[in-house]
């Protein structure tokens, strides 16, 4: 009570009941105000409370400055079942629990409301990342985490979180401020004591932080109480924008004001009230409340014990015309529909617009809290004189400086030529387009210039992670280019979505020989092959022979036809009809095998044809990677790995091969293997390999916001085909350069090996003992066989009997 709130606050709810029985005469019940001080101290507040509920037997509170005495006494409160009408609003360790502390009725306007303006400020400008400036405070902390959560929500980054002790001297919040003028960002809200508003902007003015580019936000926390500031400290705040409790001006305001004054000025002389604040206003609202729940209740005949929670029912259930507007205090909260937008010029608070809550609904405030929708629009601000006094309309213009690569070959992907004449370096490619694509949709504007990562003889100044990097440092605020996304810059950078395909590809030459077609098969198994195809056809004709006439005919005839029926067995094209179930059976088993060994051919044979075989293993067998590529792909552990740095330097080494100096296949991330094959297509071939890098992306400061704005941006060319046209553009691409996922070969080994006879063993081994089952039955079994033979035999006796007389004769002689 000795401080100036104190005494204002005291005389605010003598008034209310002085005006508020002036006016209800006929009312049967009177508020008697019994005061006892806190002293600004919790412990006593709570002390006080309760020696005036044991012994005044008091029906209501009001009090409880800060959060600790609203905690204190709200469980009082619940205790004593006796409402506690709170400056400030208890915090709940179960903030779901809406009845924790059902008998505390909060008096001051309830934080959401400010929150929301802040963000409507914010979202009418544009301004997408801003610093959080708050005092140590309970207020100042409790406020913060649901400013942040409503930022999130609307996209806006918070580059940096300040908070200044109230006890700072003025070298610790001078040092504070000197680390915010570091940052990007000069977008300042504030949420501070008005205690500490004259330190804070005597150092700011001091760094020249009240220049034009510079923006500063502050709560009503600070300006519902510039009014009691000294102008130089308002003079210093030029330029700042801030929210302010409205209060109508009304004659009943004027008439509290003057009546205030009056009574403080004849307490003492000095002290000097020009107007009240806000909260003396809600002060004197909810006094006027009580009065009139008090009056209510007091109809109701309930007991003492059940007088507490009639009187709070009461209280909420207040709705009237107060001095700072529409009172009401659903939920326990006072809800205040309208804050003032102000503006500091010269001495005073210039007011530029107003910021609407309403609430018809309990759906309809959960609508507006969930949304972030409010009834502030850029249109109904009128012209807010900046710092530095500029009246522009500032927006979210964000600058960047972006560093580039620079690259020996692949300049498709990012070209840096520097222009003698104008003194100009001109950054193009097709990384530098998607950027610029995306970059431009965002919905604020983003000023950037591209600055080549490079020593003074125009080479490349170090390794592409060397050049991330820099953006830890924040000697870039991006890098774009052909950056690959890896684990590790992941820890000092964030990346955006990427925009190539992922994984990396084996590039060969296509084979060119005409003698291919006998690659697909081994020596000993075409030799094995031809045998089989000569024996089953003579297995056939055997069979055949004694009662098919299609296999009967001279000698000469007969070969033919045993040749013509085995290897027209390759295309199912015999025409000679079978007539005995065993050579059915044989033919049956044959076919088998032919099927199986064709379809192995040509599926070998177009393997070959497609992508040269090569043993990566091999002594001898080099392979080409990019220099300066990641390690992941100069740790595939390939013997005899050489570096090249153009598509140029590629097609030489892969037309010269190991043999000759050069390279067998070149392993490359997919990006760059497609813009070769958009150049030699027709003579090379990709093979897709395991997806061990995460594509090409661009690279910002961790946490940067731009980060999602310009990955949805790439999703969106993405699906419109916008990537796929710039690709065409910059690469020449007629048809889509993805490897084609026959071809896919997660282990990245030799697409395929000569078949050899060991392959089809199996096969040739079923085939031969089905034919010699078939042939050893027909020789037993076989009645034509046996009389042929047995024909064959007479005949051939015949003719030895005649030798034999021959000879004999000619002995004889």
């Amino acid at each position: 009570m000795g401080s100036m709130e104190g005494k204002i606050v005291r005389s605010c709810i003598s008034a209310a009941l002085s005006d508020f029985y002036h006016l209800h005469i006929d009312y049967s019940t009177r508020v008697v105000l019994h005061s006892r001080d806190s002293k600004g101290d919790p412990l006593h507040a709570l002390s006080s409370a309760l020696h005036l509920l044991e012994n005044i037997k008091v029906e209501a509170i009001i009090g409880a400055q800060t959060r600790v005495e609203a905690n204190l006494l709200a469980n009082l409160g619940e205790a004593a079942k006796v409402p506690i009408l709170s400056f400030s609003e208890p915090s709940s360790p179960l903030p779901l629990n809406d009845d924790r502390y059902a008998f505390s009725v909060g008096i001051a306007q309830d934080e959401t409301s400010q929150v929301m303006g802040i963000n409507a400020i914010i979202e009418v400008f544009k301004w997408k990342d801003v610093i959080l400036l708050y005092d140590n405070t309970e207020y100042g902390n409790d406020m913060i985490p649901t400013l942040a959560s409503f930022f999130q929500q609307k996209n806006v980054y918070i580059a940096h979180k300040s908070c200044i002790a109230i006890s700072s001297t003025n070298e610790q919040i001078f040092e504070e401020l000197q680390t915010l003028m570091k940052l990007k960002t000069k977008v300042f809200v504030v949420h501070i004591s008005h205690l500490l508003v004259p330190r804070l902007f005597s150092n700011v003015n001091k760094l020249g932080m009240m220049s034009e580019g510079y923006t500063w936000i502050l709560t009503s926390a600070s300006m519902n109480f510039l009014h009691f500031m000294d102008s130089k400290v308002i003079e210093s705040m030029q330029g700042v924008v801030g929210l302010k409790s409205y209060i109508p001006v009304s004659t009943r305001l004027q008439n509290l004001t003057s009546k205030v004054r009056n009574k403080l000025y004849m307490k003492d002389p000095n002290m000097k009230v020009s107007e009240l604040s806000a909260d003396k206003i809600w002060v004197y609202d909810a006094t006027w409340a009580l009065a009139e729940a008090i009056e209510k209740a007091s109809t109701k005949n309930s007991s003492r014990s059940k007088h507490g929670v009639v009187l709070l029912r009461e209280i909420l259930q207040r709705r009237f015309k107060g001095l700072s507007g529409e009172i009401q205090f659903p939920k326990g909260k006072l809800i205040s529909g309208t804050l003032e937008i102000v503006n500091v010029i010269g001495k005073e608070a210039r007011r530029v617009g107003f910021w609407f809550f309403e609430e018809k609904t309990e759906k309809a405030q959960s609508h507006i809290l969930n949304n972030g929708r409010n009834l502030l629009l850029s249109n109904h601000l009128k012209t807010i004189r900046w710092p530095g006094g500029s009246k522009r309309q500032l927006s979210s213009e964000i600058k960047l400086r972006i560093g580039v690569p620079v690259r020996v070959g692949f300049k498709e992907l990012v070209r840096v030529e520097h222009d003698l004449q104008t003194n100009r370096t001109n950054v193009t490619g097709f990384s530098i387009d998607v950027f610029k694509i995306a970059i431009s949709a965002l919905p604020y504007k983003v000023h950037y210039e591209f600055f080549p990562f490079e020593n003074e003889n125009g080479v490349m100044a170090g390794t592409y992670s060397d050049l991330v990097y820099q953006v830890y440092l924040k000697n870039y605020d991006a890098v774009v280019g052909d950056i690959t996304i890896t684990s590790n810059r992941s820890q000092y950078v964030d990346f955006t979505m990427p925009y190539t395909d992922l994984g990396v590809g084996m590039l060969v030459p296509n084979q060119k020989d005409m003698w291919i077609f006998l690659k697909p098969l081994s020596a000993y198994l075409w030799i094995t092959s031809a045998c089989f195809f000569i024996l089953t056809g003579f297995i056939v004709w055997v069979i055949e022979s004694p009662v098919n006439q299609e296999f009967q005919g001279t000698p000469l005839q007969q070969i033919g036809t045993i040749l013509w029926f085995s290897f027209s067995t390759l295309v199912f094209a015999h025409r000679e009809r079978i007539l005995s179930n065993l050579a059915k059976f044989v033919v049956i088993i044959w076919m088998f095998v032919v099927l199986i060994l064709t379809s192995n051919y040509t599926a070998t044979l177009a393997s070959m044809m497609t992508v040269k075989q090569i043993q990566m293993d091999s002594i001898g067998n080099y392979i080409g990677y990019q220099s300066g590529s990641l390690g992941v792909i100069v740790n595939l552990n390939f013997k005899g790995m050489k570096p090249y740095r153009s598509a140029e330097e590629y097609a030489d080494a892969l037309s010269k091969e190991s043999k000759h100096g050069g390279v067998s296949a070149i392993i490359d991330e997919l990006p760059y293997i497609n813009i070769f094959r958009a150049k030699y297509s027709s003579d090379y071939s990709i093979i897709k390999t395991k997806s061990i890098t995460n594509g090409l992306a661009f690279a910002f400061p961790k946490g940067s916001k731009l980060v999602e704005d310009l990955s949805t941006q790439i999703r969106h060319m993405r699906e419109e085909g916008q990537l796929l046209d710039l690709e065409k553009t910059w690469f020449h691409r007629k048809t889509s350069l993805m490897p084609d996922d026959s071809m896919e070969d997660n282990n990245m080994s030799s697409p395929s090996n000569t078949l050899g006879l060991h392959d089809f063993l199996g096969l040739f081994l079923v085939s031969g003992v089905s034919s010699a089952v078939a042939l050893f039955v027909f020789l037993i079994f076989s009645q034509t066989f046996r009389n042929l033979i047995k024909g064959q035999l007479q005949q051939i006796g015949g003719r030895l009997q005649r030798l034999r007389m021959f000879l004999s004769n000619v002995i004889s002689t």
